[in-house]
């Protein structure tokens, strides 16, 4: 299958000490199986930085890699209050999980802010959930978090 990365700038090699700690899934390297979404990720990095230009990297993996046994996965097929309490832990702890694969729905661009809510007890986590939700429906991203992991895929 394709995934895509969107960036201010070309990947050629996936490097996880580029990435940004106390992200949805923790410090890992993110793709889209849908360009749309790598590109409109593409176009906010740039806006960000003013730094580059948009850009969408392509990579082949083998999906059957995430069911084969041998790599550590986590796959949410939905939103659920399990996805969202693994959402808290890496956006406020930041302590790795240990997954090298992590696959789910990509949370909603206010997440900090729903987060904070929740911890100061403003919303149970079911709310939480809700809050959680992509506004545009349900998205799905790539983690790849170990060096084990970015192995597996392949430029394009």
């Amino acid at each position: 299958m394709r995934l895509y990365h969107g960036s201010n700038q070309s990947v050629i090699i996936p490097n996880l000490t580029m990435s940004k700690p106390l992200k949805d899934f923790g410090q890992g390297f993110y793709l889209s199986d849908k360009m749309e979404q790598a590109e409109k990720f593409a176009k906010q990095k740039y806006e960000q930085l003013k730094i580059g230009s948009p850009c969408v990297s392509i990579f082949d993996f083998d999906e059957k890699k995430m069911t084969d046994g041998t790599h550590n996965v986590k796959i949410f097929f939905e939103y659920s209050v399990e996805w969202a309490n693994f959402i808290l832990k890496n956006r406020s702890t930041g302590e790795p999980h240990g997954f090298d694969i992590v696959y789910g729905p990509i949370a909603d661009d206010g997440v900090t802010f729903q987060l904070r809510r929740y911890l100061a007890g403003a919303i149970s986590i079911e709310a939480l959930v809700e809050e959680l939700k992509y506004d545009k429906g349900i998205t799905f991203q790539y983690f790849f978090g170990t060096e084990k992991a970015l192995s597996l895929l392949k430029k394009i």
